[in-house]
């Protein structure tokens, strides 16, 4: 009997520091893991475009990894650098020009350009600030990002309610996947946390907070007020 009471002792403390082990071991192993898939899968797309006879592995025996994520990288600044010039700019317009006499086809290349254009070229704010809205009614709060300044049609419709903005409130924990507001600025609280901090508090469900000593505390507005949702 007495044997009982140190064995389930043994057994708690192998658990706990098993468990310490693994919250030390499994960032660095996931990170590790999700980087070695994405080389591996940049190196699947690249590497059957290329002839064999000029692959390392084939001519010299050599498996370099990474090698299309080298390729890919180069690739994309010499077009980045030919498209700067006349030539290259012809030539993106006569290709855009064919892709525009292809209905489907057509659609989806303008609807990815104009994403890339927003998120990579930046030729448009794009969630450059975290804030908190009254959603799905008033008196609950919900962490959203602000995109642009509520502008076109949409706009013009809601200019009685004032300054507009457009906000994105994401799902958790997937924040691919949200809603689009056109909520009243005056109803929108901007936070001082970075995107990253604020995304990490979508995807953990609220466990994983920011540093409060780098958020300014916002005073909430009366529930009163007009909410996205009036």
């Amino acid at each position: 009997m007495s044997s009982e009471p140190g064995k389930r002792g043994l057994f708690a403390s192998l658990r706990n520091t098993f468990l310490a082990g693994l919250a030390v071991i499994a960032p660095g192993v996931l990170t590790i893991w999700l980087i070695w898939n994405v080389i591996t899968w940049i190196d699947g797309l690249i590497l059957p475009l290329i002839p064999r006879r000029l692959i390392p592995e084939t001519a010299l025996g050599l498996d370099i990894p990474g090698l299309g994520l080298v390729l890919f990288v180069i690739f994309t600044l010499v077009m980045g650098y030919f498209t700067k010039g006349l030539i290259g700019r012809t030539l993106v317009n006569w290709g855009e020009s064919i892709v525009e006499a292809m209905p489907v086809v057509r659609s989806i290349y303008n609807a990815v350009k104009q994403i890339a254009d927003t998120i990579i070229s930046r030729q448009a704010p794009t969630f450059d600030r975290a804030c908190i809205v009254q959603y799905p009614r008033p008196g609950i709060w919900a962490v959203a990002f602000i995109s642009t300044t509520t502008r076109g049609e949409i706009g013009e419709h809601l200019a009685e309610n004032g300054d507009m903005v457009s906000i994105f409130l994401p799902t958790t924990p997937n924040p691919t996947s949200g809603f689009l507001l056109f909520v009243p600025r005056k109803d929108v609280i901007e936070l001082d946390m970075a995107i990253e901090d604020a995304a990490k508090l979508v995807i953990s469900a609220g466990l994983v907070y920011p540093d409060p000593r780098k958020i300014r505390k916002a005073k909430l507005p009366p529930v009163s007020q007009t909410s996205p949702q009036d």
